[in-house]
């Protein structure tokens, strides 16, 4: 899940093809529905991005009472209204009346704490839950960034490698070669420094010791000479979320596929080539395509039909980007990496969110 900054965005505004009371402000590559004429292109206001939990006054005040997403119709999602799909909102709240918001832009400031809007963290089913222990030594995974949120990540014509981003739930393994230990956590445990204590039960366990991942990173600190590999995998099928991929995650066929190495030698961690390193070890997500950065392309290689079953079951719900060469981005103070998702999956019916 992307990290969650409420910031004041200059705007590009658009005609709504099918309103004539609503038009499209555009922030970055996302577009919200706004009523028409109250924006102008050039324009600053505040953008409030999905997955945003707002407090109850400011959701009055922009008379969207009702209207949210979650048991509280309080979130933020992406929805289509008269055919255009509106990712986040834009606004203009009475509690900023006095700040200057075109500095604000400039300057990167974050408002979620001022106007009280949190982050939406997924509910923890049982079989993803467990006794925890804490875990100096894990290796993290990292919050990946929505490309339209950010299309300054990648250059034009940069050498990148697309693989599918499946919906299941993340699998972090840390294995510390001094040690000989292995530790098993989910995104939301790893990013506390806690891992998960071995139960047969839990989804993560069960998916380690059924694909052998804890012994493929045995295997991989051996050759690498590394005190720590990080193996960071997708755990998937039905009972883990909505779209199954054609496995069951409460049987022998729970799917995995792994989608990112991280390693420790020398003192510094690095990340690898999953594809390179683990192919024929693990299984590992399917990669679409490799070749020249296009944001065209990229939004276009997002949509369409899920591979991992090899049968199309159902919609694909985005693309991971990386270079192939990994480095560093000033955009995301971190490394260069992000992701695209489809409009028909944040637009589906039903749709399980866990993690």
């Amino acid at each position: 899940m992307s990290t969650l900054r409420v910031t004041a965005e200059v705007l590009t505004v658009h005609e709504h093809p099918n309103a004539d009371a609503l038009e499209l402000a555009q922030v970055g590559l996302y577009r919200a529905v706004v009523a028409k004429g109250v924006y102008r292109t050039g324009e600053t206001a505040l953008y409030i991005p999905e997955q945003a939990v707002l407090p109850a006054g400011l959701i009055e005040e922009l008379g969207l009472t009702g209207r949210l997403a979650g048991s509280n119709a309080d979130r933020v999602r992406a929805v289509r209204l008269r055919g255009e799909l509106s990712q986040g909102i834009v606004c203009r709240p009475k509690a900023l009346a006095g700040v200057d918001l075109a500095r604000a832009a400039a300057e990167g400031t974050d408002f979620a704490e001022t106007l009280g809007i949190t982050k939406w963290v997924p509910p923890v089913p049982p079989t993803m839950d467990g006794d925890v222990e804490s875990a100096p030594g894990l290796l993290p995974w990292v919050d990946i960034e929505n490309i339209q949120r950010y299309p300054g990540i990648f250059e034009p014509g940069e050498p990148v490698v697309l693989t599918e981003k499946l919906h299941g739930s993340a699998c972090l393994l840390t294995y510390v070669a001094d040690a000989d230990r292995v530790y098993v956590s989910s995104k939301g445990f790893g990013a506390k420094s806690l891992a998960l204590k071995e139960d047969p039960r839990n989804l993560y366990w069960r998916a380690v010791r059924g694909h052998g991942v804890a012994e493929a990173a045995r295997r991989l600190a051996e050759r690498l000479g590394a005190r720590r590999v990080g193996i960071f995998g997708e755990v998937y099928g039905a009972g883990v979320q909505d779209l199954t991929y054609g496995a069951d995650g409460r049987r022998e066929s729970l799917g995995y596929a792994a989608f990112d190495v991280s390693a420790e030698c020398d003192g510094a961690v690095r990340w690898l080539d999953a594809a390179e390193l683990l192919a024929g070890e693990l299984p590992l997500v399917p990669r679409l395509f490799e070749g020249a950065y296009d944001i065209e392309r990229v939004l276009e290689v997002a949509s369409g039909r899920e591979t991992v079953s090899g049968r199309g079951l159902h919609l694909r719900e985005g693309v991971v980007i990386r270079p192939v060469v990994e480095r560093y981005s000033a955009v995301t103070g971190g490394r260069a990496i992000a992701k695209a998702v489809s409009g028909a999956y944040l637009t589906r019916k039903g749709g399980t969110e866990f993690e």
